[in-house]
């Protein structure tokens, strides 16, 4: 079985800094792009970051380029998001999700639009709230 559980959300104010962790199992980091997504009340889900396979390509959304970090540790299967400088706008509730089709990911982090074809795996969501 697959699963992705996303964790780390929480309460902080404007400025300071947050880490997601996303702990995979069921398949391979090797394997399975991982990307993070996020998705504000009244707003679709935008996709905000993501890592090849293999670890050797990240993207990231306009938005919090500069100030998020997407890195992996395959060994523990572990994906993570640090968030720093971080503006009440990033607040959302962030969810990680697994593709094998690191393209997919690519194209939400980038056009901002996540279709229901992205993510052959999702984890629940993980609250983060950014207080001016």
């Amino acid at each position: 079985e697959v699963q992705l559980q996303a964790s780390g959300g929480g309460l902080v104010q404007a400025g300071g800094s947050l880490r997601l962790s996303c702990a995979v199992s069921g398949v391979s980091l090797d394997d399975y792009a991982i990307g993070w997504f996020r998705q504000a009340p009244g707003k679709e889900r935008e996709g905000v970051s993501c890592i090849s396979g293999g670890n050797n390509s990240t993207y990231y959304a306009d938005s919090v380029k500069g100030r998020f970090t997407i890195s992996s540790d395959n060994a523990k299967n572990i994906v993570y998001l640090e968030m720093n400088s971080m503006k009440p706008e990033d607040t959302a509730v962030y969810y990680c999700a697994a593709d094998l089709l690191y393209e997919f990911l690519i194209s939400a982090v980038v056009t901002g639009r996540t279709p229901v074809t992205v993510g052959d795996y999702w984890g629940q969501g993980t609250q983060v709230t950014v207080s001016s």
